[in-house]
Parts: structure tokens; C-alpha cells; sequence
């Protein structure tokens, strides 16, 4: 998710998927830090978010069968230090 789309992604874009009967997983994976959300459709089709944030983690997708570390996602990607945090 860029900035300029999250909004976007998080809610028209979200809420047009969820009509899709077909779509079973809905991956937002940030840019600015280590942060997957990741929805999966229960059995009365609401959502269930979890929440990947650790570099050792490992984000599951069931519905194609695929499992993927977190730090593999984000091997080649490097923040900038925080302003404030200096």
C-alpha cells in the first residue's frame, strides 16, 4: 500500500472484492514498515483479520496453498531511519 492508496484499498477497493464469491484472501502488505494485513473469509462470510508484523513471522495463504517468512517478503527492502527517533 502506498499512502496516496490505502485509503482506497482499505475501503472501495475492499468493500468491491468482497462481492467477488471467489475471493477468499485479501493481502495489504505496507511499504513504510514490516506490516501485513491479512483478511480471510470465515464460513458466514465475514472477515478475519490478522495481523503480520514480525520480521520472523511467517504470513499464511490457505486458499492457494502458500506460506511465505516475512523477512523473505521484506529481504531487499530497507527503511529510512525515523526523524524523530535520533
Amino acid at each position: 500500500m502506498s499512502p496516496s492508496t490505502e485509503a482506497y484499498d482499505r475501503g472501495k477497493k475492499f468493500q468491491h472484492y468482497r462481492t467477488l464469491v471467489s475471493l477468499q484472501e485479501y493481502v495489504l502488505i505496507a511499504q513504510d514498515s514490516y506490516r501485513v494485513e491479512h483478511y480471510s473469509r470465515q464460513s458466514d462470510d465475514s472477515w478475519l483479520l490478522s495481523d503480520v508484523n514480525s520480521l520472523a513471522a511467517m504470513l499464511a495463504l490457505p486458499s492457494i496453498h502458500c506460506a511465505v517468512l516475512m523477512a523473505d517478503l521484506y529481504e531487499k527492502i530497507s527503511f529510512k531511519p525515523d526523524a524523530t527517533s535520533a
